[in-house]
């Protein structure tokens, strides 16, 4: 009898999770069962239903059962995520998911607060800082920016002010006011009603805004004042002043706003996020002239521990914050001595980066040690830091473990990729020591360098070993082999998916030729590489600072397709996408709020400006194109549909129907969004929600349209058979066949299909789509305009969430733009794709103060044998090259 490898558990029936009936999304009545205590993956394409398995059914059903043994009261405190389709789980402990999701959007969320360290070092401050003569104890809360005791009055716990100017909001001086030069004037109506009250009041409005008096122009933009004055709409000046003499009834009378009376009005009431989007970029932020952008009030950052206020201790990464701590929790308080710090971090950058960072905290350069001291403390102070210091030094070696020494406190969250949060959450939980829970994560490898995903499996691991069961949902193959159970979801994605497959350990699934992941699995690491284009051009950037790129020289080869490696946290995206697209799109004209990459807070933020410039090649570049990940639309009424653009064509369609003209239909009558075509009852959604307090709120279909979101009167009109609303429910491989021919609405069903997004409905909401899904829509909708040639197309990781088989489709549209003379440029981990690229620029060698470098630049078989990079050997291993 054939043995059990070891670590490879059977799923024996009273060890092991046992599902029945499973039919949440497009699950088929799915039976499976799954062992307990082992690390489980759950593999398949994308959209296959894996997802639907392992957070939709399990997790559900876990958190379910979890809060009927909680308070009615308390369970309206938590969002719960609904009730699975299922007939039966049995065996299925409590559990918890840590799934893939942007930072928290508040501007107030920070590193420190997700990992719950900021409380530590707040009662590290508060109980062993050295405070200055004659000042009394403070709180840990005086020690936080975000209580009304510890925030900077000036900022209010900010660390930025923001203020309006003359140069922001009026950008061509050279305009009259007529012409709009004062830009930040709203648009439309109300910005000719502005114009016109100030015809009323005297003001001349059609000479160059240059030319008008100072004073003039201070009370237009400044004034606090709001005179009410008569307004005659359509007079010309000289009209409108012969009219105030002869006392002619006015139009109406209007009110004046001042220009920055307006912009501030507007950003703090609205609740418009395009609006408030609008007005705040003629908001200039600024550091913070009081506190300096530690967001403390002053008594707070006069304590000092080890040297430094907790703002310059919050600033240091967690490799350099260990090396401040380490000293304490060793019981070292006085001169040093005995730890020999000067001269011996083998991080030379990183010591230079933390000498930078002394420095700005008002310390000498000189040294370590001075960093280190902590002096005249009472003993009981000494006991209280040692033991503080010993529990924040186990915390961020957890999190050093996780590749994530890079980070620092301070970092805010909306600027971590998802990757980087979930793993910070991961260090949480591993920290929290609970045993006999299911731990169900989301893609963790997405976002990880090679190097980095061996600390995650690590970590994986470690959960596994302290007695719990680790379900994975997840597309790298590594992680494949080196799992206990491999549940493999499929055949393929949407109605042609959601069936498992195969369920056992990995090995087994050879035998399975229905499914994708085997392909990959059991077929050779290494790939057939094409010869490498040869560039063009080169385009050349000099002195590049940004982060952790200090002066940095790089050229990024044209009309071939690069791509740029490097450990997490190496500076990629700061060279990329923002030193290398903010340049670019200054060269060209390119408003860059314009262009795909929209910051996710509708809020004004410190403009952080690039260092360096472009040396010569941006001539040969005509246009900028960034394809990021960041959502298609914030509400359900935005969708795969509208936002390509071929809902307008299909709606035509409709519109044209000898039924539609019957009834003079036109296009607009086939929207959800308009009165006139949508439902009464759910106005457009097609569900409405029913709220049962203590319970999840259920939503459940409109009772007038039963889900349709058009009234009856709409639906009665078909074309091909089919009303709008049957339209809407085709997934992109349906629509394909059923528009075959429709030229115009048949070219992005093909291109999305071409994608891999072949599985999502036509309708379905940008609220429902992943980051990578929604990043391969906005090229989907790029690859539809006529290639001209000369753009360069810049993505970060388009690989998240994808198959190996999804990959294989997107590098093929990518590759296409190359070839259709275009410059592409992607930031990637997923080594086949940099395998099959023309051109590799390795970034590192290590992440933040260690990283920052180019390591090696040339076509891929030249990086795979680079000395000091971290990615030649997992890219050697895929192109068969010997080390």
């Amino acid at each position: 009898m054939k043995k059990t490898p070891p670590n490879r558990p059977t799923a024996t029936p009273d060890h092991c999770v046992s599902v029945r009936g499973a039919r949440e999304h497009n699950l088929k009545n799915v039976d499976v069962v799954i062992p307990r205590d082992a690390l489980v993956v759950f593999s398949g394409i994308s959209g296959s239903g894996k997802s639907s398995l392992a957070f939709g059914t399990l997790y559900a059903e876990a958190q379910r059962r979890y809060l009927e043994s909680v308070a009615p009261y308390a369970r309206r405190l938590i969002d719960q995520v609904g009730v699975p389709d299922v007939d039966d789980i049995e065996g299925l402990p409590p559990a918890v998911a840590l799934q893939q999701q942007r930072g928290t959007p508040g501007a107030r969320s920070s590193v420190g607060s997700v990992t719950t360290l900021s409380s530590l070092v707040r009662m590290l401050y508060s109980r062993a800082g050295s405070y200055p003569a004659n000042q009394p104890m403070l709180f840990a809360e005086d020690f936080s920016p975000n209580t009304p005791q510890g925030a900077c009055p000036h900022c209010h716990g900010l660390g930025h002010v923001y203020e309006v100017t003359e140069q922001s909001m009026v950008p061509d001086p050279s305009l009259s006011i007529r012409e709009r030069a004062i830009a930040s004037w709203p648009p439309a109506w109300h910005g000719q009603n502005l114009r016109d009250i100030l015809v009323t009041l005297g003001y001349d409005v059609d000479i160059p805004w240059r030319d008008l008096p100072k004073k003039q122009r201070e009370w237009i933009l400044f004034t606090e004042e709001q005179p009410v004055a008569p307004v005659y709409t359509g007079f010309t000046p000289a009209e409108t002043r012969a009219a105030l003499k002869r006392k002619t009834e006015p139009s109406y009378m209007g009110t004046y706003m001042g220009a920055r009376r307006y912009v501030l009005h507007t950003f703090a009431t609205t609740q418009s996020a395009l609006m408030k989007k609008r007005v705040s970029r003629y908001m200039i932020g600024s550091v913070c002239p009081v506190c300096h952008g530690k967001r403390l009030k002053k008594e707070s950052l006069s304590v000092t521990f080890a040297g430094l206020d907790i703002g310059a201790l919050s600033a240091l990464s967690f490799d350099d914050m260990a090396d401040v701590l380490m000293p304490v929790a060793e019981g070292r308080f006085d001169d040093g001595s005995a730890s020999g710090r000067k001269g011996t971090r083998s991080r030379a950058d990183g010591k230079k980066d933390m000498a930078r960072r002394v420095a700005e905290g008002g310390l000498s350069h000189e040294g370590s040690s001075d960093v280190r001291r902590t002096p005249n403390l009472s003993e009981e102070k000494r006991i209280a830091a040692q033991r503080i210091a010993q529990d924040l030094l186990a915390r961020l070696a957890t999190l050093r473990n996780l590749g994530l020494g890079y980070l620092s406190m301070d970092r805010a969250s909306p600027t971590l990729s998802p990757g980087e949060l979930q793993r910070l959450r991961l260090a949480t939980q591993i920290r929290s020591n609970l045993f006999g829970v299911v731990y169900v994560l989301d893609e963790p490898s997405a976002g990880l360098h090679p190097a980095d995903g061996e600390a995650l499996m690590s970590a994986l691991v470690q959960l596994k070993e302290a007695g719990n069961s680790i379900f994975v949902v997840e597309h790298d193959l590594d992680m494949m082999r080196r799992a206990d159970w491999l549940v493999d979801v499929g055949p393929d994605a949407g109605e042609r998916g959601g069936q498992v497959l195969y369920s056992g350990p990995p090995a087994g699934l050879k035998a399975v030729k229905a499914s994708h992941t085997a392909r990959y699995l059991f077929g050779h690491d290494r790939i057939d590489v094409r010869e490498p284009r040869k560039p063009n051009g080169l385009l050349a950037l000099r002195g590049i600072t940004r982060n952790n790129l200090d002066h940095l020289d790089v050229d990024f080869p044209l009309g071939v397709f690069t791509a740029v490696t490097g450990v997490s946290g190496s500076g990629k995206s700061s060279l990329v996408s923002q030193a290398l697209v903010e340049l670019l799109g200054e060269h060209l004209g390119q408003d860059l709020a314009a262009l795909p990459e929209e910051t996710d807070e509708p809020g004004p933020g410190v403009v952080i400006r690039t260092g360096g410039r472009i040396q010569s090649g941006a001539d040969a570049i005509k246009r900028l194109v960034q394809v990021d990940q960041k959502p298609i639309g914030r509400t359900p009424r935005s969708n795969l549909a509208t936002y390509t653009g071929l809902f307008d064509h299909v709606r035509k369609l409709f519109a044209a129907t000898k039924s539609a003209k019957a009834k003079k239909f036109d296009a607009g009558r086939f929207s959800f969004n308009l009165p006139k075509g949508r439902c009464d009852t759910c106005e457009g959604e097609g569900f409405v929600s029913v709220e049962l307090l203590f319970m999840p709120s259920v939503f459940a279909p409109c009772p007038t349209c039963h889900g349709a979101r058009y009234n009856e009167a709409t639906l009665k009109v078909q074309w091909n058979e089919k009303n709008i609303a049957e339209v809407l429910r085709l997934t992109v491989e349906e629509a394909c066949a059923f528009f075959a021919d429709e030229p115009a609405i048949l070219k992005p069903l093909q291109l999305l299909r071409d994608i891999g997004l072949g599985y999502l409905r036509l309708g379905q909401p940008a609220t429902e789509l992943s980051g990578g899904e929604a990043q391969r829509i906005k090229l989907a909708t790029e690859l539809q305009r006529p290639q001209r040639g000369s753009t360069l197309y810049v993505l970060d990781e388009p690989t998240t969430g994808l198959h190996p088989a999804d990959v294989d489709k997107l590098v093929a549209q990518l590759q296409g733009l190359v070839d259709a003379g275009n410059t592409v440029i992607v930031i990637e981990h997923e080594m086949r794709v940099v395998a099959g690229s023309d051109w590799v620029i390795d970034v590192g060698p290590g992440a933040g103060g260690n990283g920052g470098r180019i390591v090696a630049s040339g076509p891929p078989r030249e990086v795979a044998t680079a000395a000091g990079s971290v990615t030649a050997k997992y890219l050697a291993r895929v192109l068969g090259v010997d080390l």
